[in-house]
């Protein structure tokens, strides 16, 4: 059973479900003057949309699965993603 546990968690993908594109990103953070904001914004800009940012996002939280996926959690890997 353990194996099996352990084959499934490192085969278990996560997906995001409706429209998440440049454009609806730059609406979220329209009015985020933060730092990090501004960072993550011009990071899915100079890569053409968002399609690397939620493929890394995915597979980064893969990691926080067995201790959850909180808000900071995926604050700190869009940050990570953002200074890469």
């Amino acid at each position: 059973m353990k194996e099996l546990v352990q084959y499934l968690l490192e085969n278990m993908y996560i997906d995001f479900q409706g429209d998440v594109s440049l454009e609806t990103v730059r609406s979220f953070l329209r009015e985020d003057d933060s730092p990090e904001a501004r960072a993550l914004l011009a990071k899915v800009i100079e890569d053409n949309g968002v399609d690397d940012l939620l493929l890394t996002l995915a597979d980064c939280l893969k990691e926080s699965l067995q201790t959850g996926i909180s808000d900071e959690v995926v604050r700190d890997q869009l940050n990570t993603y953002a200074e890469s």
